[in-house]
């Protein structure tokens, strides 16, 4: 057997990009399903400067939303609505039936209960007395 190292790499988008892919390769021979397709939508500034964003996937007739985002100085203005609707349509648009996120007992659980979100599970201590909640919707 070859040598191989284990290397710590926090920040190396083409080894994310490159693992993620191989692991959807493998679902895709496991599933039968190979319809995988990265959702990355990008709120940007005059100066073309990132404000905020949504970054998930489509894969199987789901959406997973795994990060939104949206600065702290246009919170309130609509922008997540805007990013969730964006993706949201996009994925009717790949056949999705559904869509699924987790979020924390800090952060927008409310915003995506409005949306239609159902909480499905909770993992309790994470971190402390803080909670994290898993969420899913019929599209």
């Amino acid at each position: 057997m070859e040598k191989v190292d284990l290397v710590f790499e926090p920040y190396n988008d083409s080894a994310h990009n490159h693992i993620r892919d191989r692991l959807s390769y493998f679902n895709a021979g496991a599933t039968g399903r190979s319809d995988f397709y990265p959702v990355n939508i990008v709120l940007r500034g005059e100066k073309t400067e990132i404000l905020g964003g949504l970054l998930g996937y489509v894969w199987s007739e789901w959406l997973f939303v795994a990060i939104l985002w949206v600065d702290e100085q246009l919170r309130g203005k609509g922008h997540a609505t805007a990013l969730m609707d964006a993706a949201e349509n996009y994925a009717r648009e790949r056949g999705c039936h559904s869509a699924h996120l987790d979020t924390h007992s800090w952060q927008a659980r409310p915003f995506y209960e409005r949306r239609g979100y159902e909480l499905f599970a909770t993992l309790d201590g994470f971190p402390g007395e803080h909670k994290k909640f898993f969420l899913k919707k019929k599209l």
